[in-house]
């Protein structure tokens, strides 16, 4: 685990260093001097124990470098004390997933002599981050040099740095030869084999790499509705009696791919350990904001904000503002339709070659909207939800979800709805979910696979002129500063928000309407295998590394899925029975008909809740690991009590 270069402390220890902290290029020396020490202090004065030296300057002195960046490490015996503290899972002797504890560390399967190894270079980050942001004001009222960065008994001192804007940037380094290899096995030979999820999550984290499990899973997922739909799309065009088992095929494998990912996503969780590991007590926010107070659980001062005040925040606010959003969605949706009939007419006066492409341009130019819309709107979300000022990173990311889910959900599928059931043109609904989804892949293909690999190349030409080198990047063995200062210009990954949200929207492509446009899963499938490539290049080469974040599944996502495949019931059935091939069955009553459509629908909604219930979300064999695990930790505990009890009475003897 030994990166590519090594550090030295000040107290004149050697280090590997894992952590990058960057402060604002005028921060006060004081202030640097005052946070280095409580940095380096024993965690029984209050101090995060860790090792810590700034990085020297660069190749090009004439250039303008911040100098304070500095490089932090911890020795092995704290990496170790900071995996206890965490409750990290790590496999046993026996085979199974236990806390980690330094008492029973010999009882690890990989842990070897003192220890060098048994964690990976990830989980050694996520242990220094932890610790840092956990490092707290003692006796301090304010940041020493900056009296209107107020601090109080217990404040995270990490978190009021980077509100003040003080610290810039935290980010854990790279490791180049295990960059190296994850890069060839991952994205760098084609092959027809699994991803490297191991290798991901050792090096990224759980949560990442259960996004690309979760990625490829859908993929191949997809592969049966692709092989079934493309026959559909080329001979059965019409005939919408065929699509009724199409697209019942389409809604049972939507809740059974569910259903199943959760099994897959428990058995990688468990062999991860973090499926049993218990979530660790939130701290609050670095951007949140209140009143002093004393909170009731921790016993620690912290800001306290009223929930009735965010409550106000949000319903006399946000859900306006989300409201007026979706109404200026709808005025250009209304503007795509004027332009669509005013296409139609210009072809059905003179039609030609260049008429008939005409008909595509409004549906192409209405998806390119769709797509900056979004962005705009992404953007705009986040102000506002963090406005809302909320205290946990957990309740931030559920109401920013929720409103970019709605959004999203309107913006992309409303026009496709009003298509269907207000202009019933099943037409024009074809050809404008083909556009919409081919014309939105292209953009994104654009915006993830083209224009990363440009930055990226701008990026390094500029670095290797700097150390005056011609050869290409991964030829080029950077001294240790200038690596540092070239992840520090890297882009900052934001996390698997947005990745998950294309698949969402991806999904909601292929279920909503599958009896009209079957060809839908072979361009996500297509698209599919495009972003894993994209996504690698990028996590290898575009962005900073972002800290590992343990993760039992995909959370709050999993219920988006779940959401769009209910609504998919209903739209597939509504479609169909509006196709004369069904109506003619109805020809002298339009209520039996509808009364036919809606009890088919309830029966097919009551069979996939049966389906979820029946199908176990945790594996049978993994149930029985953990209840052992439960039971043995209970029985471990009644001895100890019975101990104590055994010691006490002696005492008392």
């Amino acid at each position: 685990m030994m990166p590519w270069g090594q550090s030295v402390d000040s107290s004149g220890c050697s280090f590997t260093p894992l952590v990058v902290l960057e402060l604002a290029s005028d921060t006060k020396e004081e202030t640097i001097a005052w946070l280095l020490s409580r940095i380096r202090d024993q965690q029984i004065n209050g101090g995060a124990e860790l090792l810590v030296e700034q990085l020297g300057p660069g190749v090009g002195a004439q250039e303008k470098e911040n100098p304070n960046i500095f490089l932090v490490g911890a020795s092995w015996q704290r990496l170790l004390s900071g995996a206890e503290d965490l409750g990290l899972f790590k496999e046993s002797t026996d085979g199974s997933m236990r806390g980690f504890t330094c008492a029973t560390k010999h009882n690890f399967e990989d842990f070897k002599g003192e220890g060098d190894g048994f964690l990976s270079m990830a989980e050694c980050q996520y242990i220094i981050k932890h610790e840092l942001e956990t490092l707290r004001a003692k006796d301090e009222t304010h940041v020493p040099g900056y009296t209107q960065a107020k601090l109080y008994p217990g404040k995270s001192i990490i978190r009021r740095l980077q509100s003040k804007g003080i610290l810039i940037q935290m980010f854990p380094l790279h490791e180049k030869e295990e960059l190296k290899r994850l890069s060839f096995s991952w994205y760098k030979k084609v092959r027809l084999s699994l991803q490297p999820l191991d290798d991901i999550r050792h090096y990224y984290g759980e949560g990442q790499a259960l996004y690309f499990g979760f990625l490829e899973y859908f993929t191949f997922a997809l592969v049966p509705v692709a092989v079934i739909g493309a026959p559909y799309y080329l001979f059965d065009w019409e005939d919408y009696d065929k699509y009724v088992v199409f697209a019942v095929f389409n809604l049972i494998w939507c809740t059974v791919i569910l259903e199943l990912w959760k099994r897959c996503s428990a058995t990688l969780a468990y062999r991860w350990g973090t499926l049993s590991r218990k979530k660790a007590f939130e701290e609050p926010r670095p951007g949140f904001h209140g009143v002093l107070g004393l909170n009731p659980v921790t016993g620690r001062k912290e800001p306290l904000y009223p929930s009735i005040k965010r409550q106000l925040r949000i319903y006399l606010v946000s859900l306006p503002f989300v409201l007026l959003c979706l109404y200026l969605s709808l005025c250009v949706m209304m503007v795509y339709f004027q332009l669509e009939g005013w296409a139609l007419s210009v072809h059905d006066e003179e039609p030609t070659f260049w008429t008939g492409i005409l008909l595509y341009i409004p549906s192409i130019i209405y998806a390119v909207v769709i797509e900056i819309m979004n962005l705009i709107y992404r953007y705009a979300a986040d102000f506002i939800t963090e406005w809302e000022n909320h205290r946990l990173e957990s309740s931030f990311q559920i109401h920013l979800v929720l409103k970019v889910l709605v959004f999203n959900f309107f913006n992309c599928f409303a026009s496709l709805f009003y298509i269907a059931f207000v202009m019933q043109d099943m037409a024009l609904l074809r050809q404008s979910l083909a556009t919409l989804l081919i014309t939105s892949q292209i953009l994104n293909q654009f915006m993830e696979a083209f224009l990363p690999y440009w930055l990226r190349r701008r990026r390094n030409k500029k670095m290797i002129r700097k150390v005056q080198k011609r050869r290409t990047m991964e030829d080029v063995e950077l001294p240790l500063v200038e690596q540092v200062r070239l992840e520090a210009d890297m882009s900052t990954y934001l996390g698997t928000f947005d990745d998950y949200l294309e698949l969402f929207l991806l999904f909601g492509y292929v279920s909503l309407f599958s009896c009209v446009y079957p060809l839908a899963a072979v361009l996500v499938v297509l698209n599919n295998i495009t972003e894993v490539y994209s996504d690698a290049f990028k996590m290898c080469h575009v962005f900073k590394r972002p800290f590992s974040e343990p993760a039992a599944n995909i959370g709050v996502w999993q219920l988006a899925f779940e959401a769009m495949s209910v609504i998919a019931v209903v739209t597939n059935f509504a479609l169909i029975g509006m196709s004369p091939q069904v109506k003619a069955y109805f020809p002298d009553s339009d209520t039996q008909l509808i009364l036919w459509i809606v009890a088919t629908e309830h029966a097919l909604l009551a069979f996939k809740f049966i389906l979820a219930f029946l199908i176990a979300d945790v594996p049978k064999h993994l149930q029985i690991k953990l209840a052992r695990l439960e039971f043995e930790s209970l029985e471990a505990l009644k001895k100890k009590k019975m101990l104590e009890a055994s010691e006490h009475s002696k005492m008392a003897q």
